[in-house]
């Protein structure tokens, strides 16, 4: 197999910290975002949505977006179980994996993609260019700061996301508040729980080898 990467973004990290987690290592081919090498036919065949990161099996089918090669990897590597092994862990695990993703990670990339600081006509991830919106900067700070109280509220009893076993779901969370950090967007101080959730989270082998 091969893993096309580019590391330290937000979903290739989040692949990066699952992988290490479970102790997998495949050989890596880094694809330079800032030069678009993302966008060239050769990759595009690979990865239809021009993002990173893609693995390459050795048969040679492709299977890009983050969850999806977490789900393939899980497969083939359960041990440790990062989706939960339980029907009832199963679907736990994928609602607040799922809830993290659309309230908080895709929040933090409206805000990050329609700012100033980001390439012109990319307000999307994808093979299509769509213009910026900046309204959506400001809405993105609201919806993270949305988040981030709902699940310190959700966090007041459990040491996990999906109860006491770190998960995927953890790792999405976790990739999430970083990612605001880039925007600016901190923990509120008085979300005390999310304090300790993150702290907690951040210390572990598999996030300290890919920060």
């Amino acid at each position: 197999m091969k893993l096309y990467d580019y590391p330290g973004v937000p979903n290739p990290r989040r692949l990066n910290i699952f992988m290490a987690e479970k102790g997998i290592e495949i050989p890596r081919f880094q694809i330079d975002l800032l030069k678009g090498e993302q966008f060239s036919p050769e990759f595009r065949a690979k990865s239809p949505n021009c993002d990173v990161p893609t693995l390459e099996l050795d048969d040679g089918t492709c299977i890009s977006q983050t969850n999806a090669i977490c789900r393939y990897l899980e497969t083939i590597h359960p041990t440790p179980p990062l989706f939960g092994t339980t029907a009832k862990e199963i679907g736990v695990i994928e609602m607040w994996n799922q809830i993290c993703f659309t309230n908080g990670f895709q929040a933090v990339a409206d805000l990050f993609r329609n700012g100033p600081d980001w390439f012109e006509g990319r307000g999307l991830i994808g093979p299509h260019n769509y213009e910026k919106i900046p309204a959506l900067v400001e809405r993105g700070r609201v919806r993270i700061l949305n988040f981030y109280e709902d699940i310190n509220h959700h966090l007041a009893n459990q040491c996990y996301f999906a109860g006491n076993h770190f998960s995927a779901a953890d790792i999405t969370a976790l990739v999430t508040v970083d990612f605001a950090q880039w925007a600016k967007v901190e923990i509120p101080e008085q979300h005390k729980n999310l304090h300790h959730w993150h702290a907690l989270v951040s210390e572990r082998p598999s996030v300290l080898s890919n920060s």
